[in-house]
C-alpha cells in the first residue's frame, strides 16, 4: 500500500490497488470518532450503451436502469441490508448520479464488521423476477413525485434544452415507461459489467487503523472470484457544440416562476485542464453570482430575483455545463438580464485585487470540505474515478494564474452555447 504525506495540509493517505483491480483509498483520522466510507462503482444513469462482459456486441439498455440497480442491491433474498448495519449502530445510505453509483455507510463503532457488510452487499447480487416487478411500483413513485418538483424540473429542463443526444438529458431516474421495460436479466448483465471490482473505488476516511483495514479489505476481496474485465467499451451519441434550444419552458402549478439560464460546454480531456476549468468555473461563478458578486446585485436592484438565486457547475469527461438560475417574477426580463451578463464575459478583464480574493475564497471553501469526512470520501472517489487526485485540488488552485482566469473567462461564452428554460405558473 502506497503511503502519502500531504505537508500543506497535514494529511496521510493510503493508496492501493488490488490484484482484482479495486482502488483502495484510506485517510485516518484518529483525532475524530466517526468514520465515513463509500464503495463507488463508474456507473451512472448515462452509461446506457455498452458491451456487456464476455460479449463481443454492444447492447442499449433502459433508462433508469443504473438507479434501479442501486435500489435492488440494498435487498436480498432473506433480508434488507439496511437492518444490518442498523443492528450495528451504523448510518447507511446510497445514491446514483449521472456518472457513479455509491453506497456508503458512517458510524462510531464496529468499523470493521460494517466494511465488511458494505463490501459483501454490494459484491452478492439478488435479483428476483416477483422483486423486479415490485421495485418498478416503488420507483415509479419516485419519479412520480420528482415530476411533481419544480426545481427537478427546471434542472433537467434546461439539461434538456442544451443537449440533443446525450443521455445526460434524461432523468436519473428514468421513466415511468422506461423502467417498466427492466428485466432481472438487464440487472445482472448491468452488474456484472460495471460492478466489477476493476471499475470501482472503495474510499474510508475516519477512525481506524489503516494497516489493519487494508488487512481486512484485502483478505475479503481475496476470498471472492471475478471474470476478467478489460476496458468497459461505452458508447456515446455524436453531440453538438451548440445547444438544442435556445429557449424553451413548462407549465406547472407553481406560485412564483423560475428561470435557469445554462452554459454548454466541450469536456477537457487533459486531466490538469480538467481540474484548472472546473476550479475557474467555480471561481468565476461565485466572484459573478454569489450575494456578494457585481451581477447579483445588479439581478436584484433590478428586482429580477428573491435572493434565491443559484449557480453550479457540473464537469465531466463525457459532458459539462454551469448553470444560473433561480425564482423571480419576470422570468423573461430575468432570461435576458443574465444572457446580457454572460455575453460582457468575452471582453472582461479580471482585476488581479479581485482574482486573488476569489483563490483565497475558494482556498478557504476547500480547507473547510478536507475537515469534513463526508467530503473527503465522497471527492476522493469521485476524482479517483477521474483519474485525479483530490489533494491535489489546492495546489493546483494556488498556481493559476490571472492570465488563465481571463482566458477561461473570455472564451466561456459563445454565440450558440447558452439556453433559457422557464417554470411558468399554470395559465387559468
Amino acid at each position: 500500500m502506497n503511503k502519502t504525506y500531504y505537508e500543506q495540509i497535514e494529511e496521510t493517505v493510503y493508496h492501493d490497488v488490488l490484484p482484482n483491480g479495486l482502488q483502495v483509498v484510506l485517510v485516518p483520522k484518529p483525532e475524530m470518532s466517526q468514520t465515513y466510507a463509500v464503495f463507488s462503482t463508474n456507473y451512472g444513469s448515462i452509461d446506457q450503451s455498452f458491451i456487456p462482459i464476455n460479449q463481443n456486441d454492444s447492447i442499449t439498455v433502459p433508462d433508469g436502469i443504473a438507479h434501479f440497480l442501486e435500489h435492488k442491491l440494498f435487498e436480498k433474498e432473506d433480508r434488507d441490508v439496511f437492518h444490518d448495519f442498523t443492528k450495528l449502530g451504523a448510518s447507511a445510505n446510497a445514491f446514483t448520479s449521472f456518472t457513479k453509483t455509491a453506497y456508503l455507510y458512517s458510524a462510531t463503532s464496529d468499523i470493521a464488521e460494517n466494511t465488511e457488510i458494505l463490501l459483501d452487499f454490494v459484491q452478492s447480487p439478488y435479483f428476483s423476477d416477483q422483486s423486479v416487478e415490485k421495485e418498478k411500483g416503488i420507483i415509479a413513485q419516485e419519479i412520480q413525485m420528482y415530476d411533481d418538483q419544480p426545481d427537478w424540473r427546471a434542472f433537467f429542463g434546461i439539461i434538456g434544452a442544451m443537449y440533443e443526444q446525450h443521455p445526460v438529458r434524461i432523468d436519473i431516474a428514468g421513466t415511468v415507461d422506461s423502467i417498466d421495460k427492466i428485466t432481472k436479466e438487464d440487472l445482472y448483465t448491468c452488474y456484472h459489467t460495471f460492478y466489477h471490482p476493476s471499475n470501482m473505488v472503495l474510499a474510508l476516511v475516519g477512525h481506524f487503523d489503516p494497516v489493519e483495514m487494508a488487512e481486512l479489505i484485502k483478505t475479503n476481496q481475496a476470498k471472492k472470484e471475478f471474470d476478467q474485465l478489460s476496458t468497459i467499451e461505452r458508447y456515446f451519441p455524436t453531440e453538438p457544440t451548440h445547444v438544442k434550444e435556445e429557449q424553451a419552458s413548462i407549465e406547472m402549478p407553481v406560485a412564483v416562476p423560475k428561470c435557469m439560464v445554462g452554459i454548454k460546454e466541450v469536456p477537457q480531456s487533459d486531466n490538469q485542464l480538467f481540474i484548472k476549468e472546473e476550479l475557474l468555473a467555480d471561481m468565476l461563478l461565485d466572484h459573478f453570482y454569489s450575494r456578494s458578486g457585481i451581477y447579483y446585485q445588479e439581478l436584484y436592484d433590478l428586482d429580477l430575483i428573491d435572493g434565491s438565486l443559484g449557480f453550479e457547475t457540473e464537469r465531466q469527461k463525457q459532458f459539462c455545463f454551469s448553470i444560473v438560475g433561480g425564482n423571480t417574477e419576470k422570468p423573461d426580463q430575468f432570461a435576458e438580464k443574465v444572457k446580457e451578463q454572460l455575453a460582457t464575459f468575452k471582453d472582461y478583464l479580471l482585476a488581479n485585487e479581485d482574482f486573488e480574493r476569489m483563490k483565497r475564497k475558494m482556498m478557504g471553501q476547500l480547507l473547510r470540505s478536507m475537515n469534513r469526512m463526508s467530503d473527503i470520501a465522497n471527492q476522493v472517489s469521485h476524482y479517483q474515478m477521474l483519474d485525479l487526485d483530490f489533494f491535489d485540488l489546492l495546489p493546483t488552485l494556488e498556481s493559476l494564474t490571472l492570465e488563465e482566469a481571463n482566458q477561461f473567462l473570455n472564451s466561456w461564452i459563445k454565440d450558440d452555447n447558452v439556453a433559457v428554460f422557464q417554470v411558468k405558473p399554470t395559465q387559468k
